[in-house]
């Protein structure tokens, strides 16, 4: 874990790259890229992607380093969602193409009926007051995990826990939502 010196010398070197300090650039690099491909190496999966990722990574980090408020955020964690957000990107470019229009108009409704759709409405509600009695970061944490398909491992470093507590975070509040639910 970087002590707040080590922080704040890499703050200062993203200020200096908004200032085009190429040698601040540099070090950044020699200091931060072993990191920041671990990152994009966990989320694309291959290395060659990866390689030619973390490029692209330090291309955005040197032409957006004048976005980067010290104080606002914690410098590596600034850097760490440059190269996990151009990550995601790059998988999701990777989806196929979605079919033409005329295609689709031509795929039958096999969505729910409106009497199935009220049922759902009513359980939606029941749900929504469920997840209201967890406490916020757990209630989010659960949507994220279960709604928007973020992994254990995602959500831990979103909310700066460790796995295991993630872990139980999430088991936790599955088993309050249940006796909720159940109630």
């Amino acid at each position: 874990m970087p002590t707040s010196s080590a922080s704040a010398d890499i703050a200062d070197l993203i200020t200096r790259c908004s200032l085009r300090d190429r040698g601040a650039f540099r070090t950044l690099y020699n200091r931060t890229s072993a990191k920041l491909f671990g990152v994009v190496l966990r989320i694309l999966r291959d290395r060659a992607e990866a390689e030619e990722a973390i490029q692209e990574v330090y291309v955005k980090i040197w032409q957006r380093a004048d976005r980067f408020v010290a104080g606002q955020y914690s410098p590596i964690s600034w850097l760490v969602a440059v190269a996990r957000n151009h990550a995601l990107d790059i998988v999701r470019a990777r989806r196929p193409a979605s079919q033409e229009l005329d295609e689709a108009m031509e795929i039958a409704d096999e969505g729910p009926s409106p009497e199935t759709l009220v049922g759902a409405s009513e359980d939606g509600q029941r749900i929504e007051a469920c997840m209201a009695q967890l406490e916020p970061d757990r209630a989010e944490a659960v949507k994220g995990a279960y709604l928007d398909g973020y992994s254990y491992e995602e959500l831990a470093e979103r909310y700066a826990v460790p796995l295991n507590t993630m872990r139980t975070w999430l088991r936790r509040s599955l088993i309050k939502l249940r006796e909720c639910l159940t109630a």
